[in-house]
């Protein structure tokens, strides 16, 4: 897997003799492990609050259901099942408090900087905040993960440009981006190992958002079934957020999905051992339908492998995506657009706000010391800025909390 550099990292490091032969990637997966950035997931919003459900799934549990996923999908194709773990693991370590709300509230904040972006985020947190690696020049590398695990990691191998709402690298950021597309194709083309860990991205999210919908009493499947307008406005909802098919598409998609004898034990649910365990297979037998069905269509297409890097694409065939796509719409419409929820996500939004605004006038004081040199050394207000919200969009839910109180009072 090294006939490109794959092995390579931005920072030359001396080699490892542990007396277990650990590759590369298995190194890379354990400095993932062993980060603070995936330590703080855990007090991370998935789409429930954190720490407000013993239950529901948080960034942390959520990025290590996608790394099985991941790992077990791109094994069976012939990725190396380490170099899809890691960028499983480590896809959302960009991620800041409160969620995909508190990404939007960033990337308003940061307009003067470039905005801000979960997937950018993540590939600055892996090469330059994260403390693990310096180079001879006195910079930070980050973790300095391999040019194939980094490369996986990258869901938007782009610039920020008009008309795409996603991106995964801010400007200042391009060199080390520049080094880790070496030896990849011209234009935009994901890693096949990118691909898997999205694919198990977005299985994940659909599968389980609306599992932990059911379970906590979000959601019933009861309206879609007796309602059509219900059913047309949720296709609508689809087609605007999540995906390019018609809602006329979407709707055939839908009702096919409702009528899936999998789906039976969640009507009813009740909360019980018994009732748990029925989700629970409902869930695993999505998940797996999801899986098999891209290897299986990826296989067809390609040959049985190994496939690894850009020798193949991961093939997702059209009627699986639109079921993803609506499992992703009735967590959207019914879990995370529930009554009540646009006051509490518009209190998010001001914390942020606030934090960035307050921090940036008290800096480098108010800053954690592990960001308080990069702000002194910074050239411009831009670059101020940036390691403002660099500072915020680390912090865990009950962190930023805690700051928005104790700077507001102090």
């Amino acid at each position: 897997m090294n006939a490109d550099g794959a092995e390579a990292r931005w920072v030359a490091e001396p080699a490892k003799d542990t007396g277990h032969g650990r590759s590369p990637y298995e190194r890379d997966r354990a400095r993932v492990l062993h980060s603070a950035a995936f330590r703080r997931l855990a007090t991370k919003t998935q789409v429930h609050t954190a720490g407000t459900d013993d239950f529901l799934r948080t960034r942390l549990t959520h990025s290590l259901e996608v790394a099985q996923i991941a790992r077990e999908m791109g094994a069976r194709l012939g990725c190396d099942p380490d170099v899809v773990d890691t960028a499983g693991l480590a896809h959302d370590l960009g991620h800041p408090p409160f969620g995909h709300n508190g990404e939007a509230a960033l990337d308003a904040v940061a307009a003067d900087c470039g905005g801000f972006e979960g997937n950018a985020q993540t590939l600055r947190v892996l090469t330059r905040l994260e403390a693990k690696v310096y180079a001879a020049d006195g910079t930070s590398a980050g973790l300095n993960l391999t040019r194939a695990a980094l490369d996986a990691v990258g869901k938007y191998p782009w610039t920020r440009r008009p008309g795409r709402r996603k991106f995964g690298v801010y400007a200042d950021d391009l060199p080390v981006f520049d080094w880790l597309r070496e030896g990849s194709p011209a234009g935009e083309r994901r890693c096949l190992e990118a691909q898997v860990m999205d694919w198990a991205d977005d299985v994940a999210y659909s599968v389980h958002d609306v599992e932990d919908g059911i379970h906590g009493g979000y959601l019933t499947l009861a309206p879609l079934r007796a309602d059509a307008d219900e059913r047309a406005a949720l296709c609508a909802d689809v087609a605007a957020v999540y995906s390019a098919e018609s809602p006329d598409y979407l709707g055939q998609a839908l009702v096919d999905l409702l009528a899936d004898p999998v789906l039976a034990p969640l009507a009813g649910y009740d909360g019980s051992h018994r009732a748990q365990a029925a989700l629970k297979v409902t869930t695993s037998v999505l998940t797996g339908r999801f899986v098999a069905t891209a290897v299986a269509a990826t296989t067809d297409r390609y040959g049985p492998g190994p496939h690894r890097r850009y020798e193949a694409d991961l093939v997702v065939p059209r009627p699986l995506w639109a079921r993803c796509a609506l499992l992703k719409g009735i967590a959207l419409r019914y879990v995370m657009r529930r009554p009540g929820a646009s006051a509490r996500y518009q209190r998010q939004r001001e914390i942020l706000t606030d934090l960035v605004a307050v921090l940036a006038r008290r800096a480098p004081e108010a800053l954690d010391p592990v960001f308080a040199p990069s702000w002194r050394a910074a050239p411009d207000d831009a670059a101020r800025l940036r390691v403002v919200v660099d500072q915020v969009a680390s912090l865990t839910d009950p962190a930023a909390l805690a700051w928005h109180a104790r700077l507001r009072d102090g």
